[in-house]
């Protein structure tokens, strides 16, 4: 995703008495109702028609599946402390864990005494007192993740002051919840008492401005010496307060990191971070030897005084990825990276994509990089010009990851692209409005067929749909040699551009008959693609056995459909017409 798209509960919004009632009666219903049954067919608000078999599941993956990647940076520091926590008798635990399970029925979960997986489930005000009441039933909780539930700001105070009871609890999510400072205030001062804390997210909620999260981190991170993932991206008044000294504000919050040795993630994604905070960041660096993830992006701030934490980068040693995305870098801040970036032994993942000066230097990026070990190097929407995309060729064997979208330069030069591919790494592919030709198709059509693609897992290749000289030019990829060899693939995205419409009809057959040979895949987008009613009985007669995921437009006749608002600009366009 774009990260500069998400954005965050406004400041100020309130709700209406109506949504706060039809929130209590979205929560009454039962717990048959709130689950999707095995097999279903919808429309979205936008219109568009979902094909699902899709089963609901208690995973404890938790946004863009992050609880699994901050339970692996964390493995290894965890320490044997086991906090005292108070017990019940067991007629009393009993009774208990029965209100816990009745409580996570009315909301569609399963009790978990390890986990409380509780995200985008339109917890309110009132749920969230009754939720604390019953902590006492966890005593073996590790795991909290209350994020997406936007009805709970402003009375988060009735939960932490029950938090004592649930000591062992090593992450906490509270993800857009429209905290307020008062939430902070409350979350600070609990805190203390789950000393075992390892991963805290309280991203993307921007109603709490800087100086609450600035003071809550602040006097905090010192406290939790455990905690190795910290994520408050999302919130743009951060670094605010941060021009004029090192002392306060950001700059207390920066200084205040190296009182936690052992974070290893650290997330100020779309923090309003500037040159200044930078400096404040840098000198701090050298206090945190384990950390492996850095990401600044989404910061246009911060553009033009990169120079301030390069010469810090340095000081990490175990640093993996650095994401640099969308900060406006310019051409000194780029080259100060190139600068830095052999220093850097460990690097595997470097985002430097939305920034359109890349384009101007990907020749000198590549030769300062350690390729053999590098996975992803994502140039979306840079600029690309020629000479810079055949040197980026360069860097394609090794990478596990291909992201060249909103580069038009990749239109008749895919194949330099594709015979540069490692077919035992390469895992994705992404190649949206690239202006491919019907040559480029069918030669990713031949690469398929030759099983050079055993291993991809997503192929995007949306927004190609006019560039590519029609429907026809479609067809050979879904024959039975183009997509023989995707046999690892899960997903696929056709989709045409939001303001186009085209027929499907050259190609969907093959694509139907090629089904059985996808065995993997989950999840296809077909936007924009004009389906007729037996174009559509075919493809639901097609998915009747297959847990498979369908994204398209209804018709609005036999011939087409019409197709929904939006914008046909996408990323490169805002930053620069080729």
């Amino acid at each position: 995703m774009d990260s500069e798209g998400q954005k965050g509960w406004e400041v100020g919004v309130k709700f209406s008495p109506l949504d706060l009632i039809m929130n209590q009666i979205r929560r009454k219903r039962s717990a048959t109702d709130r689950k999707t049954s095995a097999r279903f067919l919808s429309r979205s608000s936008s219109g568009r028609v979902v094909i699902s078999d899709q089963r609901e599941t208690d995973g404890k993956e938790g946004r863009d599946g992050a609880s699994d990647s901050d339970r692996s940076v964390c493995e290894g520091l965890r320490v044997s402390v086991t906090p005292a926590v108070p017990e019940a008798t067991e007629s009393e635990a009993d009774q208990g864990w029965g209100r816990l399970c009745l409580f996570l029925q009315r909301l569609g979960k399963k009790a978990d005494s390890h986990g409380l997986n509780l995200a985008h489930c339109d917890l309110t005000a009132t749920d969230l007192l009754e939720l604390a009441t019953l902590l006492h039933c966890l005593p073996q909780l590790e795991e909290i993740d209350l994020s997406w539930n936007n009805l709970i700001g402003g009375s988060l105070s009735s939960l932490t002051s029950h938090l004592q009871q649930v000591a062992r609890v090593r992450t906490l999510r509270l993800c857009s919840c429209r905290l307020n400072a008062d939430d902070i205030a409350s979350l600070g001062a609990a805190l203390p008492s789950v000393p075992l804390l390892e991963v805290l997210d309280v991203s993307w909620n921007v109603g709490v401005g800087g100086g609450g999260l600035q003071g809550l981190l602040g006097d905090l991170v010192g406290r939790l010496p455990k905690l190795c993932v910290l994520d408050v991206s999302g919130n743009p008044l951060l670094a605010e307060d941060t021009q004029e000294s090192d002392t306060g504000g950001f700059g207390q919050l920066a200084a205040s990191l190296s009182h936690a040795p052992c974070l290893s993630r650290l997330v100020l994604q779309g923090c309003g971070l500037t040159s200044h905070s930078l400096k404040s960041l840098g000198g701090t660096l050298q206090q945190l030897p384990a950390l492996r993830e850095l990401d600044l992006s989404c910061n246009k701030g911060l553009s033009g005084g990169l120079s301030q934490l390069t010469a810090h980068l340095a000081l990490l040693a175990h640093l993996e990825s650095l994401d640099l995305h969308l900060c406006n870098l310019t051409h000194a801040d780029l080259q100060a990276l190139i600068q830095v970036v052999p220093s850097l032994g460990r690097l595997t993942e470097l985002d430097v994509s939305s920034n359109k000066e890349v384009g101007g230097v990907v020749h000198s990026l590549v030769s300062s990089l350690l390729l053999p070990q590098l996975r992803r190097l994502p140039l979306n929407s840079c600029s690309l010009t020629a000479e810079s995309f055949t040197a980026f060729a360069l860097a394609v064997p090794y990478l596990s990851s291909v992201e060249v979208s909103w580069n038009k330069v990749v239109g008749g030069r895919l194949a330099l692209l594709l015979d540069a591919l490692e077919p035992s790494v390469i895992k994705e592919l992404r190649l949206s409005s690239c202006h491919l030709t019907s040559d480029d198709l069918g030669h990713l059509a031949e690469v398929c067929g030759r099983g050079l693609l055993s291993s991809l897992r997503v192929l995007d290749l949306s927004y190609n749909g006019q560039a590519a000289a029609g429907a026809e030019a479609w067809a050979p990829l879904f024959t039975a040699g183009g997509l023989g060899g995707l046999g690892s693939l899960e997903v696929m995205d056709l989709s045409l551009r939001p303001a186009a419409s085209a027929s499907s009809a050259a190609w969907l057959p093959s694509l139907l008959s090629s089904l059985p040979r996808l065995p993997a895949l989950t999840h296809l987008a077909m936007l924009r693609w004009g389906l007729g009613d037996q174009a559509q009985g075919q493809l639901r007669h097609s998915l009747r056995k297959r847990a498979l995921h369908v994204e398209w437009d209804p018709p609005t006749g036999a011939g087409g459909q019409a197709p929904p608002p939006g914008d046909q600009d996408g990323p490169e366009e805002a930053l620069s017409e080729e």
